[in-house]
């Protein structure tokens, strides 16, 4: 599960990233709202912990935000936050925040309440995807391409799983180190790029239409359309 930290205090944002790895979930940290509100919509996120008040874009404004757009509606938001007034908990709840923690909070609460939440939030991924004449189950975690099974590994399945998600769209190299390794990119290696080919040797190699596709300058996108200019 995938933990998105909004928080602009340096201590407190660092603490809940690191804590969060260490209780099993991966997690990514904005320092301000207009940045987490980009990473909500760009990352595989399950969950959201929100602080209220923050530059840029407060809590609030981020909160409004993701509720109006049909691909986080239902994304789960806990606030984290000083602000202990009853009227604040309430303006929260009512823009549809799922729980709100009062900071100074015990850590093992704050996981608690997120276990909770996750618990009860609605399955957001189709069980089947279809791409070209690839079949992706992802209940069952197999893949096929005319009908014939191509067998991954886990890591390989979860960056196809990624790209098949993002249909049609280019993700960075940067994107696809944070959600699938749970890692920050650095351009001088190349740990994307030859999962990538080890992607694709399986994936598209045995067969003639290609569906994992280099945006150069860019990232990869996963499509059943012709490389530019092919």
């Amino acid at each position: 599960m995938h933990i998105l930290i909004i928080e602009d205090e340096p201590k407190t944002g660092d603490y809940l990233q690191r804590g969060l790895r260490e209780s099993g979930f991966s997690a990514s940290l904005a320092r301000n709202g207009r940045d987490g509100l980009h990473l909500a919509s760009e990352e595989e996120v399950d969950l959201v912990v929100l602080d209220v008040m923050l530059p840029r874009m407060n809590g609030w404004e981020v909160l409004a935000q993701l509720r109006a757009c049909e691909a986080t509606a239902q994304l789960p938001v806990l606030f984290l936050t000083a602000r202990d007034e009853v009227q604040d908990r309430v303006r929260g709840l009512e823009l549809g925040a799922d729980d709100y923690l009062v900071k100074p909070f015990a850590f093992v609460e704050l996981v608690a309440r997120i276990r909770s939440l996750l618990r009860r939030a609605p399955v957001r991924e189709d069980e089947l995807l279809s791409i070209g004449d690839m079949d992706i189950d992802v209940v069952k975690r197999t893949v096929r391409r005319q009908g014939r099974p191509v067998v991954l590994t886990a890591q390989e399945f979860k960056l196809l799983h990624l790209l098949a998600r993002r249909q049609g769209q280019v993700l960075s190299r940067a994107l696809i180190a944070s959600t699938v390794w749970d890692m920050n990119f650095d351009s001088d290696t190349n740990v994307i790029d030859a999962a990538i080919r080890r992607l694709r040797r399986k994936l598209d190699d045995p067969f003639p239409l290609k569906l994992i596709h280099t945006r150069r300058g860019m990232g990869y996108v996963c499509e059943a359309a012709p490389e530019p200019g092919a």
